[in-house]
């Protein structure tokens, strides 16, 4: 048990890619998750603005085959953070960095993943115990903002979110990203119910992914 948090981050960054879960009600969210599973994406991050989020995430804990890990998105404090880690969730994820919840999941030993922008936030998070750094809006910064940051700070661990998309998946990776997260390219088809093209488009981010650390 001591190494498993260990273990949740070499699984996470090895696949690269974080589906973020978000839908109108439980039955979107959870059929969203299961077609990100089916393309290979094994980190689910379910966000705490889907209604019942909590339940969502203990489903999907309760039913792990270990093909997924699931964790818990837009955790605002370390009350949230505490409701999903009892939920089952391996990982949290915030849109901003907060002490609290930096210092809950360190005490379960559990990855957080908080979202900042300058450098002075990520230092701050680093300080805090942050694993992996969550440069959000990355809409709002782009690949060459990561190689950047790399240069002062080569040992953050960076996770671009918000803006990451099929068409910039590999700039991100071989500007430095350990992983990627991403919502709105990836879970669009659900707003139509195609779940099949959400599957497909999970396929192609894990294979981007992977040929961008080929070198390809």
């Amino acid at each position: 048990m001591a190494f498993e948090k260990i273990k949740t981050l070499e699984k996470l960054t090895s696949n690269g890619v974080i589906a973020v879960i978000r839908g109108e009600d439980l039955e979107v969210a959870k059929k969203i998750s299961a077609a990100c599973v089916k393309g290979g994406i094994i980190g689910l991050e379910v966000t705490f603005t889907v209604p019942g989020a909590d339940r969502l995430i203990k489903e999907l804990s309760d039913h792990d085959d270990g093909s997924y890990i699931v964790g818990a998105g837009t955790v605002l404090d370390d009350a949230t953070a505490r409701i999903a880690i009892l939920a089952g969730a391996k990982f949290i994820v915030s849109p901003s960095f907060d002490k609290a919840t930096a210092e809950l999941c360190n005490l379960y030993q559990i990855p957080y993943m908080a979202g900042c922008f300058t450098i002075t936030e990520i230092i701050t998070a680093l300080k805090a115990g942050v694993d992996v750094i969550k440069v959000f809006p990355g809409s709002s910064a782009g690949p060459a903002y990561l190689k950047a940051v790399h240069g002062p700070l080569p040992q953050a661990n960076l996770m671009p979110t918000g803006g990451v998309s099929e068409a910039n998946a590999k700039d991100w990776i071989k500007a430095g990203a350990v992983a990627l997260g991403t919502g709105g390219s990836l879970t669009e088809p659900a707003k139509t119910g195609n779940y099949e093209e959400i599957t497909k488009r999970a396929a192609e981010f894990v294979r981007l992914v992977k040929e961008a650390r080929e070198g390809k």
